[in-house]
């Protein structure tokens, strides 16, 4: 669970969107966080936190912590 924290935190820098996730069909999305915007760094550490950039929809989704 300390990863999931941790990667909410880096995307909180980014943005505080009202409803932030959405999971559908074993994949979590943040939603309201424009890759663009999000600096080298931090999205080396979200890869490695498990989530990656979805160039099809500009956002980030993760199959690690989707639903279940």
């Amino acid at each position: 669970m300390s990863d999931l924290i941790e990667a909410l935190n880096i995307f909180l820098k980014y943005g505080d969107d009202r409803c932030p996730t959405h999971c559908e069909h074993d994949e979590m999305t943040i939603c309201g966080v424009d890759p663009c915007d999000v600096s080298e760094d931090d999205r080396k550490r979200l890869d490695e936190l498990g989530f990656f950039v979805c160039e099809d929809e500009d956002c980030f989704k993760s199959y690690r912590f989707g639903s279940a």
